[in-house]
């Protein structure tokens, strides 16, 4: 089973390029999808998040994700303890999706990580496939979101890997900036390509080599 890992910086498409593997028929893992539910109302981590950060617990029994996002902002320290709280329960929602998929002796899947090469969970992957799009047009995107400001934005990017390393790092990069049609296309083509077992050379036996 090849494991394909989805990345890309914020705004760069990379919740479009998920929707589309999955309409391609591909597995596909969310962790931030799972980090919703660990947080949302009932979650795992409410409880160890809520003695942590004291306060940022929502009426509705979750955390209140723009309340914490501001208790962790700018500060490392913060950050990193919420990261030991959640990044564990994340992994093991990883592992039981990827035994699920090896069970139906699935041909691919993909990895949905925000942080692929910055967490170091590159290395779960066999290739690595990364959006990007001009950093004009990332930015007219993520502006546009509610609540976003030119200093949080600011903030986000230090916190990620650069794209230009980013598609360094890549097997495969697919452009946004072009069109949804586009993207899909090449989308598609990536995908035939590692059905058929079309893993770039320079990484089969990536997860191996991590391993050792």
């Amino acid at each position: 089973m090849i494991v394909l890992g989805l990345t890309g910086s914020i705004g760069m498409g990379k919740s479009t390029a998920a929707a589309t593997l999955r309409r391609l028929g591909v597995p596909l893992f969310d962790a931030d999808a799972v980090v919703h539910g660990l947080l949302g109302p009932g979650g795992a981590a409410v409880g160890r998040v809520e003695a942590a950060f004291q306060g940022v617990r929502d009426e509705a029994g979750g955390i209140d994700r723009r309340r914490l996002g501001q208790r962790v902002f700018g500060d490392v320290p913060a950050l990193r303890r919420l990261e030991a709280i959640l990044h564990p329960m994340v992994r093991d929602a990883e592992r039981r999706f990827v035994a699920r998929a090896r069970g139906r002796r699935e041909g691919l899947v993909v990895l949905d990580i925000p942080l692929l090469f910055e967490s170091g969970s590159i290395r779960r992957c066999d290739v690595a496939l990364v959006v990007s799009a001009p950093s004009r047009l990332q930015r007219e995107r993520v502006m546009r979101r509610p609540g976003m400001t030119a200093e949080r934005f600011a903030g986000i990017l230090r916190a990620q890997m650069p794209d230009v390393e980013k598609r360094r790092l890549a097997d495969f990069v697919v452009a946004t900036a072009l069109g949804r049609s586009m993207a899909y296309r090449r989308l598609k083509a990536i995908v035939r390509t590692l059905r058929h077992g079309g893993v770039p050379p320079r990484h089969r036996g990536r997860r191996r080599c991590a391993r050792s």
